[in-house]
């Protein structure tokens, strides 16, 4: 089977191949002979109830460097094309929102991956919510009295914006931090959005691991352990990678969301959990799969291309 696959990115030239998810994809997809095409989210346009957008083929190569060719830019209807996929990063905000409003238009006749609505309808700090049960304490909220009484109720806790992406503002607070005012009024001043606040659990020390899932099933994980200095684990923010396996609890967090998953058209997901907590899902752009692969875990590139290839035939 050979597809004719887009990719709706950020641009080519910035990524880390070393690392970047996207990219592996991409050469998965080409060693199975799919046709690739890229472009950025500002070259979507919606005309005349049709989506088009300023492509280019492309060509992939695992050489840092080296690693693309583009050919002429076309436009061309993004509705013949078989396969898109939505892999630019966060932040989520309203560009962000509106590329998923007109990606909706063609989907799922071109199949977009992740499904745009419910990218749309499940940003990862606001759907992890509707598992309470296997979560820590967590509360979202702008009011100042409503943290006070979470940080009395819990002590040691964690802000983070609500859209906010990749370890950026993320702040442990201590139980008598005397910097928790200025902290409230920075975040006040800087972010328009909700924040997350939860309870912090002191065994982020040994990891945060990152798991994918693909089609609602456990595919794949590594443990992200935070540098000495650094409360964040992230790897674009000096997070080690390890390799590892699940926890009988972790397993039971992917069987307990994965239906729901599944069955928002969530194909590729990648979900943190903290000493079995689970603490986000991540649907816009989830990363982590060459990081498993090197560390000797399967190849989940592979595994999200066969079920992409089973959906296009209907299986």
């Amino acid at each position: 089977m050979s597809l004719n696959v887009a990719v709706q990115m950020d641009p080519i030239q910035r990524i880390n191949i070393k690392g970047d998810s996207t990219f592996a994809l991409l050469l998965e997809a080409q060693k199975r002979g799919h046709a690739l095409s890229y472009y950025t989210p500002d070259r979507l346009a919606l005309y005349q109830a049709r989506v088009f957008a300023t492509v280019e083929r492309l060509e992939v190569r695992d050489q840092a460097g080296d690693h693309f060719t583009l050919a002429t830019p076309h436009r061309v209807d993004l509705a013949e094309f078989d396969v898109v996929l939505l892999r630019q990063d966060p932040p989520f905000d309203l560009a962000y929102v509106t590329t998923t409003h007109l990606l909706e238009r063609i989907h799922p006749k071109t199949l977009v991956v992740n499904d745009p609505g419910a990218v749309r309808n499940a940003p990862e700090k606001v759907l992890v919510t509707e598992f309470p049960q296997l979560m820590p304490a967590t509360l979202i909220t702008r009011d100042l009295s409503e943290i006070k009484a979470f940080r009395a109720e819990h002590g040691d806790i964690v802000m983070k914006p609500l859209y906010g992406h990749g370890g950026g503002a993320v702040f442990r607070v201590t139980r008598d931090d005397l910097n928790f005012g200025s902290l409230y009024d920075m975040f006040a001043v800087t972010f328009r959005e909700p924040w997350v606040v939860q309870a912090f659990l002191p065994n982020i020390k040994y990891g945060d691991k990152r798991i994918i899932l693909v089609d609602g099933e456990y595919a794949g994980a590594v443990n992200r352990i935070p540098a000495a200095d650094d409360l964040r684990s992230n790897m674009v923010r000096g997070g080690a990678p390890a390799a590892t396996d699940l926890s009988p609890r972790e397993r039971e967090i992917c069987e307990t969301i994965g239906p729901s998953l599944r069955a928002r058209g969530l194909l590729f997901v990648g979900i943190d959990v903290i000493d079995g907590y689970l603490t986000e899902i991540n649907v816009t752009s989830p990363t982590g799969i060459r990081a498993i692969k090197n560390l000797g875990g399967a190849d989940i590139a592979a595994r999200i291309w066969d079920k992409i290839e089973a959906k296009r035939r209907g299986a």
